[in-house]
């Protein structure tokens, strides 16, 4: 997260085009977020940015006057964690907590995931019965919060469908 952030304010601080450095440097922090955590994909800082266009501009320039990217970095990553807070309580039913309780409900669960596995070999190694239970406690929180992935996306009931950890 940090990296993004330092790219961000790089990019601005080099000012590289006539136009569109901002533009570009939010594209690429978006960009370092999503591939680093799939939980960033639809991150938009873009958006973020708009909603707190003076504090961004006033961080920029207090970070350049000062040769210090700290103050950017701080205010970049406060507004990421603002709106990650702001989307976990409108998704009540997939929060930090509930899957730090999956976590520990079932222990070796992210070693076992490194390699793919089939939802069966999950359900089985969580010890549960009901199939439905399993997806709507377990595998569907993993997936919306980017823990697990699959290895056929386009194909989510395929027959064939495995899943891994992505952490």
């Amino acid at each position: 997260m940090i990296a993004s952030a330092v790219f961000h304010y790089e990019f601005e601080f080099i000012h590289p085009f006539a136009d569109g450095n901002g533009r570009m440097g939010r594209l690429w922090q978006s960009l370092i977020l999503a591939k680093w955590n799939p939980l960033f994909a639809n991150l938009p800082i873009e958006s973020l940015v708009h909603a707190h266009q003076a504090d961004y501009y006033q961080s920029i320039g207090q970070s350049t006057e000062q040769t210090d990217c700290a103050l950017f970095i701080e205010f970049i990553l406060s507004i990421i964690e603002q709106t990650l807070r702001e989307q976990l309580t409108e998704t009540p039913q997939a929060t930090p907590q509930v899957l730090r309780e999956i976590l520990q409900q079932q222990p070796g669960l992210v070693a076992y995931c490194q390699t793919p596995r089939t939802r069966a070999e999950l359900q089985q190694f969580c010890g549960l019965k009901d199939r439905e239970h399993f997806r709507k406690a377990f595998l569907n929180p993993l997936l919306e919060w980017g823990w697990l992935q699959m290895t056929q996306p386009d194909k989510p009931k395929s027959p064939k469908q495995k899943y891994y950890c992505s952490l």
